[in-house]
């Protein structure tokens, strides 16, 4: 298929700096012939602008950076809209978490004038369900996911349109393991599904995913997937900006990726967290780079 990549240098929704660095760092990982390889059309449309907070200025330190993040979110949902409609597969790399706000956006956009809905797998060893009442940093990457599920301030829930963009039997959250006290609230009431740490090591990643993959896909037309590296254990992927011990493990990660791809209704992929000041050789942007391979079909044999 035709690929398009897109970058979102966008560290504004987390305090350590370096995210901004993340598409830069996948790309070096060789991530363009890998897709290459395995039988793709990659096209690289290059960045999207983001203005460095060092020339920003905080309003608001329960929302930081949020005209900043908003107008960011918007070109992107934009983007991706566009992107679709041209029958072209968006692979989004960040930048941080809150990125997902503008790729959700414009993924269900795309989709609600055909009355269809988008699911969503979101794998991550946070919730990102805060809201501005609950957020103990004012860190807009720790909401993302309460945002597309219509939860937060106007300004980023009525991104690509006033309308809500996931509904919570479509949304599954994959590898949770470190929870704000409220968060864990706003997670139990959202009506989403979640798959703790606790539950792959019970049920094993297999199971996991057949069913998230069953949830997400029951009554959508196409399937987002949002991928946060930190939700692979920091020996895997130590260069993340929120590494919390624990995770997935190198296979466990790519046995997610490759039933993803084996479910054939992937419509978009992005890649978030990979900060490389944090990183040790790029590993973690290239284990991000071969995640993203898997994903998009590459197998063993």
């Amino acid at each position: 298929m035709k690929i398009k990549l897109l970058g979102v240098p966008l560290d504004l929704g987390a305090n350590r700096r370096g995210v901004d660095m993340g598409p830069s760092a996948i790309r070096s990982a060789g991530l363009s012939e890998r897709l290459q390889n395995i039988g793709h059309e990659v096209i690289d449309m290059g960045d999207l602008t983001v203005i460095a907070p060092e020339v920003q200025t905080i309003e608001d330190p329960k929302l930081k950076y949020l005209p900043e993040i908003t107008k960011t979110a918007t070109q992107l949902a934009n983007s991706v809209t566009e992107l679709l409609s041209e029958n072209d597969f968006p692979l989004v790399l960040g930048g941080d978490h809150s990125i997902a706000i503008g790729t959700v956006a414009g993924v269900a956009a795309f989709l609600k004038p055909q009355n269809k809905r988008v699911g969503v797998i979101w794998i991550d060893a946070h919730g990102d369900m805060n809201t501005p009442e609950t957020t103990p940093s004012g860190n807009i990457h720790g909401m993302p996911f309460a945002v597309c599920l219509g939860k937060g301030v106007r300004e980023l829930t009525q991104v690509a349109g006033n309308f809500q963009k996931v509904r919570p039997q479509d949304a599954v959250l994959v590898g949770a393991r470190n929870l704000d006290a409220q968060e864990q609230r706003l997670i139990r009431e959202s009506g989403i599904t979640v798959f703790t740490m606790e539950d792959i090591d019970r049920r094993g990643i297999f199971e996991v995913m057949a069913e998230a993959l069953e949830i997400t896909n029951l009554h959508t037309e196409a399937l987002h997937v949002s991928l946060d590296m930190d939700a692979l254990d920091p020996q895997e992927a130590p260069g993340v900006g929120t590494a919390v011990r624990g995770g997935l493990t190198y296979r466990e990660a790519h046995t997610a990726m490759e039933m993803i791809a084996a479910s054939k209704q992937l419509g978009l992929l992005e890649v978030v967290e990979v900060n490389p000041i944090l990183d040790i050789r790029n590993t973690t942007a290239e284990v991000a780079a071969e995640l993203v391979e898997s994903a998009l079909g590459k197998r063993i044999i």
